[in-house]
Protein backbone atom coordinates (compact mmCIF):
# COMPACT_ATOMS: atom_id res chain seq x y z
CA UNK A 1 0.00 0.00 0.00
CA UNK A 2 1.49 3.39 -1.01
CA UNK A 3 1.60 6.03 1.10
CA UNK A 4 0.24 10.07 0.57
CA UNK A 5 2.18 12.02 -0.73
CA UNK A 6 2.33 15.32 1.16
CA UNK A 7 0.10 17.49 -1.07
CA UNK A 8 -2.24 14.91 -1.37
CA UNK A 9 -1.74 15.02 2.81
CA UNK A 10 -2.57 18.47 2.88
CA UNK A 11 -5.43 18.39 0.93
CA UNK A 12 -7.02 15.57 3.23
CA UNK A 13 -5.97 17.52 6.62
CA UNK A 14 -7.79 20.61 4.63
CA UNK A 15 -10.49 19.00 4.05
CA UNK A 16 -10.96 17.21 7.77
CA UNK A 17 -10.60 20.93 9.11
CA UNK A 18 -13.19 22.05 7.11
CA UNK A 19 -15.29 19.17 8.48
CA UNK A 20 -14.73 20.34 11.92
CA UNK A 21 -15.56 23.81 11.42
CA UNK A 22 -18.81 22.56 9.90
CA UNK A 23 -19.47 20.34 12.79
CA UNK A 24 -18.82 23.29 15.47
CA UNK A 25 -21.52 25.09 13.61
CA UNK A 26 -24.09 22.63 13.92
CA UNK A 27 -23.95 22.21 17.21
CA UNK A 28 -24.03 26.00 17.74
CA UNK A 29 -20.70 26.55 19.59
CA UNK A 30 -20.26 29.82 17.87
CA UNK A 31 -23.36 31.02 17.87
CA UNK A 32 -23.77 34.58 19.22
CA UNK A 33 -26.08 34.75 22.69
CA UNK A 34 -28.83 36.55 23.79
CA UNK A 35 -26.79 38.87 25.73
CA UNK A 36 -25.03 39.40 22.63
CA UNK A 37 -27.97 41.57 20.82
CA UNK A 38 -28.09 45.25 20.76
CA UNK A 39 -29.55 46.89 24.39
CA UNK A 40 -32.29 49.31 24.73
CA UNK A 41 -33.87 50.06 28.00
CA UNK A 42 -37.50 49.59 28.61
CA UNK A 43 -39.83 50.74 31.49
CA UNK A 44 -41.95 47.66 32.82
CA UNK A 45 -45.18 47.54 34.75
CA UNK A 46 -48.09 45.22 35.95
CA UNK A 47 -51.38 46.10 35.05
CA UNK A 48 -54.44 45.01 36.18
CA UNK A 49 -57.69 44.07 34.36
CA UNK A 50 -61.29 43.74 35.19
CA UNK A 51 -61.06 40.32 35.12
CA UNK A 52 -58.52 39.93 37.39
CA UNK A 53 -55.78 38.78 35.91
CA UNK A 54 -52.23 40.78 35.78
CA UNK A 55 -50.29 41.90 32.26
CA UNK A 56 -46.61 43.28 32.23
CA UNK A 57 -46.96 45.61 29.34
CA UNK A 58 -43.82 47.91 28.72
CA UNK A 59 -43.13 51.32 27.37
CA UNK A 60 -39.72 51.40 24.84
CA UNK A 61 -38.55 53.21 21.53
CA UNK A 62 -37.34 52.40 18.36
CA UNK A 63 -37.52 55.78 16.54
CA UNK A 64 -34.06 54.57 14.85
CA UNK A 65 -35.84 52.39 12.17
CA UNK A 66 -36.51 55.48 10.70
CA UNK A 67 -33.63 56.38 8.48
CA UNK A 68 -33.51 59.29 5.62
CA UNK A 69 -34.35 56.22 2.68
CA UNK A 70 -37.60 55.52 4.73
CA UNK A 71 -38.48 58.99 5.57
CA UNK A 72 -37.77 59.36 1.53
CA UNK A 73 -40.30 57.13 0.99
CA UNK A 74 -43.18 58.25 3.27
CA UNK A 75 -43.21 61.51 1.69
CA UNK A 76 -43.33 60.22 -1.39
CA UNK A 77 -46.51 58.98 -0.60
CA UNK A 78 -45.51 55.29 -1.16
CA UNK A 79 -47.39 53.19 1.68
CA UNK A 80 -45.85 52.05 4.17
CA UNK A 81 -45.39 49.11 6.81
CA UNK A 82 -43.36 49.33 10.31
CA UNK A 83 -44.04 45.88 12.10
CA UNK A 84 -42.48 45.24 15.44
CA UNK A 85 -42.38 41.94 16.96
CA UNK A 86 -41.64 41.76 21.01
CA UNK A 87 -41.00 38.16 22.08
CA UNK A 88 -41.06 37.54 25.50
CA UNK A 89 -37.39 35.08 26.68
CA UNK A 90 -36.12 33.48 30.08
CA UNK A 91 -32.81 34.31 29.93
CA UNK A 92 -31.03 31.02 28.68
CA UNK A 93 -33.96 29.45 27.52
CA UNK A 94 -34.19 29.06 23.49
CA UNK A 95 -37.69 29.42 22.83
CA UNK A 96 -39.82 32.42 23.04
CA UNK A 97 -43.12 32.44 25.51
CA UNK A 98 -45.36 35.02 24.34
CA UNK A 99 -44.96 37.72 21.29
CA UNK A 100 -47.21 40.89 20.95
CA UNK A 101 -47.50 42.81 17.62
CA UNK A 102 -47.86 45.95 16.77
CA UNK A 103 -48.13 47.34 13.40
CA UNK A 104 -48.33 50.83 11.87
CA UNK A 105 -49.58 51.62 8.00
CA UNK A 106 -48.28 54.97 6.79
CA UNK A 107 -49.67 56.65 3.74
CA UNK A 108 -49.08 60.01 3.04
CA UNK A 109 -52.14 62.32 1.79
CA UNK A 110 -50.21 64.17 -0.82
CA UNK A 111 -53.43 66.59 -1.57
CA UNK A 112 -54.25 66.98 2.16
CA UNK A 113 -50.39 66.63 3.27
CA UNK A 114 -51.16 64.55 5.95
CA UNK A 115 -49.69 61.61 7.15
CA UNK A 116 -52.98 58.52 7.49
CA UNK A 117 -52.43 56.26 10.31
CA UNK A 118 -53.90 52.43 10.79
CA UNK A 119 -52.51 51.31 13.80
CA UNK A 120 -52.88 47.74 14.98
CA UNK A 121 -51.99 46.69 18.46
CA UNK A 122 -53.16 44.18 21.72
CA UNK A 123 -56.46 45.30 21.91
CA UNK A 124 -58.18 46.23 18.35
CA UNK A 125 -57.07 48.56 15.63
CA UNK A 126 -57.20 52.26 15.20
CA UNK A 127 -56.99 55.27 12.77
CA UNK A 128 -54.78 58.44 13.12
CA UNK A 129 -52.98 60.98 11.70
CA UNK A 130 -49.88 62.80 11.29
CA UNK A 131 -49.25 66.58 10.13
CA UNK A 132 -45.74 65.91 9.77
CA UNK A 133 -42.36 63.22 10.37
CA UNK A 134 -41.99 63.75 14.35
CA UNK A 135 -45.51 62.97 14.51
CA UNK A 136 -45.50 59.65 12.50
CA UNK A 137 -42.20 58.73 14.74
CA UNK A 138 -44.11 59.36 18.07
CA UNK A 139 -47.03 57.33 17.22
CA UNK A 140 -45.58 54.39 14.99
CA UNK A 141 -41.89 54.07 16.71
CA UNK A 142 -42.73 54.74 20.61
CA UNK A 143 -45.27 51.96 21.99
CA UNK A 144 -46.37 52.87 26.00
CA UNK A 145 -48.28 50.24 28.18
CA UNK A 146 -47.67 47.57 25.09
CA UNK A 147 -49.29 44.71 26.88
CA UNK A 148 -46.75 41.71 26.80
CA UNK A 149 -48.07 38.93 28.35
CA UNK A 150 -50.29 37.54 31.00
CA UNK A 151 -48.25 37.27 34.54
CA UNK A 152 -48.93 33.12 34.77
CA UNK A 153 -46.52 32.62 31.72
CA UNK A 154 -43.65 34.56 33.68
CA UNK A 155 -41.90 31.66 35.68
CA UNK A 156 -41.36 33.21 39.02
CA UNK A 157 -37.94 34.25 40.40
CA UNK A 158 -36.73 33.91 36.28
CA UNK A 159 -35.09 36.79 34.71
CA UNK A 160 -36.89 37.68 31.73
CA UNK A 161 -36.78 40.09 28.77
CA UNK A 162 -38.18 41.43 25.56
CA UNK A 163 -36.48 40.04 22.37
CA UNK A 164 -37.32 42.77 19.22
CA UNK A 165 -37.68 42.67 15.68
CA UNK A 166 -38.57 45.71 14.10
CA UNK A 167 -39.51 45.69 10.11
CA UNK A 168 -40.01 48.17 7.76
CA UNK A 169 -42.06 46.65 4.82
CA UNK A 170 -41.68 43.01 5.31
CA UNK A 171 -41.44 41.35 1.91
CA UNK A 172 -43.96 38.56 3.27
CA UNK A 173 -47.47 38.85 2.83
CA UNK A 174 -48.28 35.80 4.58
CA UNK A 175 -46.02 37.33 7.90
CA UNK A 176 -48.54 40.19 7.88
CA UNK A 177 -51.03 38.68 7.40
CA UNK A 178 -50.14 35.93 10.51
CA UNK A 179 -49.54 39.44 12.35
CA UNK A 180 -53.29 40.66 11.61
CA UNK A 181 -55.00 37.54 12.98
CA UNK A 182 -52.10 37.78 16.14
CA UNK A 183 -53.37 40.97 17.73
CA UNK A 184 -56.67 40.36 17.17
CA UNK A 185 -56.39 38.10 20.03
CA UNK A 186 -57.43 39.88 23.26
CA UNK A 187 -54.88 41.60 25.50
CA UNK A 188 -53.16 39.24 27.20
CA UNK A 189 -54.06 36.59 24.98
CA UNK A 190 -49.73 36.47 23.58
CA UNK A 191 -48.63 33.11 24.58
CA UNK A 192 -47.40 31.17 21.94
CA UNK A 193 -48.50 28.01 21.52
CA UNK A 194 -47.39 24.34 19.34
CA UNK A 195 -49.11 25.52 16.54
CA UNK A 196 -48.56 29.21 16.04
CA UNK A 197 -47.04 30.68 13.29
CA UNK A 198 -44.50 33.78 13.36
CA UNK A 199 -42.14 32.16 15.83
CA UNK A 200 -38.62 29.63 16.40
CA UNK A 201 -36.02 29.48 18.77
CA UNK A 202 -34.02 32.65 19.40
CA UNK A 203 -30.85 31.40 17.02
CA UNK A 204 -33.55 31.19 14.27
CA UNK A 205 -35.48 34.49 14.60
CA UNK A 206 -32.37 36.68 16.15
CA UNK A 207 -28.97 35.25 14.62
CA UNK A 208 -30.17 34.27 10.80
CA UNK A 209 -30.25 37.46 9.61
CA UNK A 210 -32.76 37.09 6.33
CA UNK A 211 -32.75 40.41 3.99
CA UNK A 212 -36.66 40.04 3.71
CA UNK A 213 -37.73 43.64 4.36
CA UNK A 214 -36.55 47.63 3.40
CA UNK A 215 -35.10 47.96 6.86
CA UNK A 216 -34.45 45.65 10.16
CA UNK A 217 -33.63 46.44 13.91
CA UNK A 218 -32.85 43.68 16.17
CA UNK A 219 -32.74 44.26 19.94
CA UNK A 220 -33.26 43.10 23.74
CA UNK A 221 -34.41 45.02 26.29
CA UNK A 222 -32.87 44.78 29.86
CA UNK A 223 -33.53 41.87 32.51
CA UNK A 224 -37.05 41.73 34.64
CA UNK A 225 -37.62 39.31 37.65
CA UNK A 226 -41.35 38.85 38.57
Amino acid sequence: MTRPGPWRLLAMLMVLGTMVMVSRDARGEDTPKQEELPRRQANFTWQKTDKGATLLVASFSYKDILDKGVADKLASGLTTVIALRAYLLREGDANPIALAVRTCRIAYDLWDEVYRLKISGPGGERDGAALNLEGVVRQCTEVRDLVIADRALLAPARPHFIGAIVEVNPVSPQALEQMRKWVSRPAGSTGIGPGDALFGSFVGLFVRQIGTADRTLRFRTQSMTP
